[in-house]
């Protein structure tokens, strides 16, 4: 698991699985944030793993037959992994969990592993293969976490960017970014562009225009 976010801006949290000797991208998730404050990774991440294994709990107090992990692996330190021990004391889970810490200055080698159950803390040789495979799974939680960061924070300010221009409606808005393939595309047209769309006047293109740059 892993949560990405600018300054608390459209938090995102990943679910990645490993299994079978492979990245298993079909069972990855994607979590949107709602109830944690902006910026607050630790919220966050109590949020996404309430939400995903309360619900498996859940099912199989109802009698569903549910496939648990092996191990859960957390991206991030001390407060984050601690976070995880509360929600699985809370949900009754004894499933080991392992955070991966930056190492000093983000080195990769020097990663610090913490097992929050038997109280260890420690590093494995830079060239370990076990190391290498936990990198793989860190950095796949983090860059799917960072690509649904990013697909989020970019549709809220191309709506919010357009929808505070008096005049535009969802209608206009859609007729706008499908002409020019996106909120750049629009930025860049001129005023002449932008008031040969269907529904966008001159005057309304001129407004269009000047509220974007």
């Amino acid at each position: 698991f892993d949560i990405s976010h600018t300054q608390g801006e459209a938090t995102v949290a990943s679910c990645v699985v490993y299994d079978e000797q492979n990245i298993q991208p079909s069972q990855y998730r994607r979590y949107n944030i709602t109830g944690a404050k902006a910026g607050d990774d630790y919220a966050a991440m109590r949020e996404v793993l309430t939400r995903r294994y309360g619900k498996m709990a859940e099912a199989q107090a109802n009698g569903e037959t549910v496939r648990w992990p092996d191990a859960v692996l957390i991206d991030g330190g001390k407060g984050q992994i601690g976070v995880a021990v509360e929600v699985w004391e809370e949900l009754g889970l004894t499933i080991p969990l392992v955070g991966i810490a930056k190492g000093p200055e983000r080195k990769a080698g020097m990663e610090e592993l913490i097992l929050p159950f038997s109280g260890r803390t420690f590093r494995l040789p830079p060239h370990s293969p076990a190391l290498h495979l936990l990198q793989t799974v860190r950095d796949e939680s983090h860059r799917f976490a960072i690509t649904g960061h990013r697909k989020k924070r970019d549709k809220a300010r191309i709506t919010s960017s357009l929808s505070d221009i008096p005049g535009i409606g969802s209608k206009r808005r859609q007729a706008l970014l499908t002409r020019f393939g996106g909120l750049r595309g629009v930025t860049a047209a001129s005023v002449e562009d932008l008031a040969q769309v269907e529904g966008i006047s001159r005057a309304l293109a001129e407004k269009i225009y000047d509220s974007l740059h």
